[in-house]
């Protein structure tokens, strides 16, 4: 069997091991395994299998993926998410469409803690739904809000999906938390004025609330002080270059901790349940990247991506065709894989068409974070969308994916803004101080 023949044959038998519901990172391994033992031997194959798992996990660098995932935990128990609610709600809910506006710049501002997507979304669903359905805002508009406004969680920092990005890519974390940065804000802008503009074409869909006296918004806006102050002191000290990222993960997560024991409301309970979800998520990433790496190899022998690569150099067709095609295949397979299953298996074959076309890496690693964004809110896998329709049962899907559609389009804007000023995502990142 040919190199390119096993590969088309490793790839087969994954999808078949994914359509049976396997685990991606354990599918990974073994494809990875048993197509290292068919090209190179069984005892490499062996020796891979025996040693990798360990030797991996084991690099202190990775301890960043634990301490932002428990910053977010701790940041869910002394309730910061609903602290930003709060304040959005006394700046933007008098508007018409203010209280979705709102629980999009909430979920922005919690995102830059959690780093999760699907926790942006139930936290923000139990504080804001409430809230909209007591002022009769459309089911369309406050659902779609709220699913929207979660895919903030994995593309503004510190974010999972960066990290396990730059783990594949070897490429800088602290350089991809900066790209983040202003595409995570200018998607909130765009998201926000998505809200204004389906509330002023149908203004039953987002009634203004009341108006909150001017003392009472700085007041509200002290209370979420603490989630802005560990946002500046984690970022900022990585722009600065004062913290590595992984002292930077350890330093928040320190705060968040020291605020959810001023709060009163980390008790013996919720702190053993923080720990707990940090130690599943975190097990599930390392499972993912452990998985990676052993189809990694097995892919570096079928030679499948020099080869793409090289026949697509040769292609006398415009680099920013070829871009926009690999865009739309990401878009279509949003529709029905999960988005970390996509990053880990195209990453590998993908990036070297990138290098070649010659774009940079960090900057597409930002596209992608987007794509799997639209993904989020796709059917009909949408994760997204079953998170909120947990939160509004009542709600049918059909209504949950109609409110979302303004708010993908956004998502498209945004993508199409990027390929045109890349310097949107590598401006901060390119005057990071020791970069």
């Amino acid at each position: 069997m040919t190199p390119t023949l096993a590969g088309i044959a490793g790839f087969i038998a994954l999808f078949l091991l994914l359509a049976l519901r396997m685990p991606i990172g354990l599918a990974m391994m073994l494809v990875g395994a048993v197509g290292i033992a068919v090209l190179n031997s069984t005892t490499a194959a062996l020796n891979i299998m025996g040693s990798f798992a360990f030797s991996y996990s084991a690099v202190f660098t990775l301890s960043v993926i634990p301490l932002f995932v428990l910053m977010g935990a701790f940041a869910n128990v002394s309730g910061m998410g609903a602290d930003m609610y709060r304040a959005a709600h006394a700046w933007v809910g008098h508007k018409r469409g203010g209280l979705a506006a709102a629980t999009i710049l909430a979920c922005a501002g919690f995102a830059a803690l959690s780093g999760s997507s699907i926790a942006s979304a139930a936290t923000m669903g139990k504080v804001a739904l409430p809230e909209m359905e007591r002022y009769r805002y459309s089911p369309k508009l406050a659902t779609g809000s709220i699913a929207a406004g979660g895919t903030l969680g994995i593309l503004i920092p510190p974010s999972t999906v960066l990290i396990v990005y730059a783990l594949l890519t070897e490429q800088s974390v602290g350089r991809l938390f900066l790209a983040g940065v202003l595409p995570g804000l200018l998607l909130t802008a765009l998201f926000v004025a998505t809200v204004f503009i389906v509330s002023m074409m149908n203004p039953e869909a987002g009634p203004p609330g009341e108006r909150v006296p001017m003392g009472e918004r700085f007041k509200v806006l002290m209370n979420s002080g603490a989630l802005i102050f560990v946002v500046i002191i984690v970022l900022g000290g990585i722009y600065a270059g004062i913290f590595t990222v992984t002292e930077a993960a350890a330093v928040g997560a320190f705060l968040t901790f020291m605020h959810a024991l001023w709060s009163g409301k980390l008790n013996l309970p919720k702190f053993l349940e923080a720990i707990l979800d940090t130690i599943k998520t975190t097990a599930m990433v390392f499972f993912i990247l452990i998985g990676a790496h052993f189809f990694a190899p097995f892919l570096a022998l079928t030679r499948i991506p020099v080869n793409l690569a090289d026949a697509i150099g040769d292609l006398a067709i415009p680099a920013l065709a070829i871009l926009a095609v690999i865009i739309l295949v990401y878009i279509a397979l949003g529709t029905f894989m999960e988005g970390f299953a996509m990053m880990v298996l195209t990453v590998p074959i993908v990036l070297p068409i990138i290098t070649t076309l010659g774009y940079d890496p960090i900057w597409f690693g930002i596209i992608m974070v987007l794509v799997l964004e639209m993904g989020l809110i796709s059917p009909p896998v949408g994760m997204n969308v079953f998170v909120v329709k947990g939160v509004a049962p009542n709600v049918p899907l059909g209504q949950i994916y109609a409110g979302i559609l303004p708010f993908w389009l956004a998502m498209g804007v945004c993508v199409i803004m990027l390929v045109a000023f890349p310097d949107i995502a590598l401006f901060l990142p390119d005057t990071m101080l020791g970069r």
